[in-house]
């Protein structure tokens, strides 16, 4: 499979933004779906992960509650919803498919694929 970001931009403290990541390959539909991101200077840490069906989600604690990730099969892409975006959310972010089940397991070391990054750049 393979992916591409897109969305990124400068925002303001409290705005809301909206990430794509359209993916081909015949795969798709085996691959569970997810965003991490990199800010200056950190390591790359996960965000969000929908599985193949969409029917499950799973958020890190840092954005649970303000981010929300979907995917449409039909059009072969997820998205990433961010509200209230705050400084701390300046980051790279990238989009990632895994055929691992657990979410929790999803780290930087063993997504399947990747997707160029998309910088979001949060003003305060």
């Amino acid at each position: 499979v393979q992916l591409q970001a897109s969305g990124g931009g400068l925002v303001q403290a409290g705005d809301s933004r909206r990430l794509t990541c359209v993916a081909s390959g015949r795969a798709f539909f085996t691959y569970g779906m997810g965003w991490f991101r990199q800010a200056p200077g950190k390591e790359r840490e996960f965000v969000a992960a929908i599985s193949w069906s969409g029917g499950s989600t799973y958020y890190a604690v840092s954005v649970a509650g303000r981010f929300t990730i979907s995917r449409n099969n039909a059009n072969i892409t997820v998205y990433l919803h961010m509200n209230n975006l705050q400084p701390e959310d300046t980051a790279v972010y990238y989009c990632a498919a895994s055929q691992l089940q657990v979410f929790r397991d999803w780290t930087r070391f063993n997504m399947d694929a990747w997707g160029q990054g998309t910088l979001v750049t949060v003003s305060s």
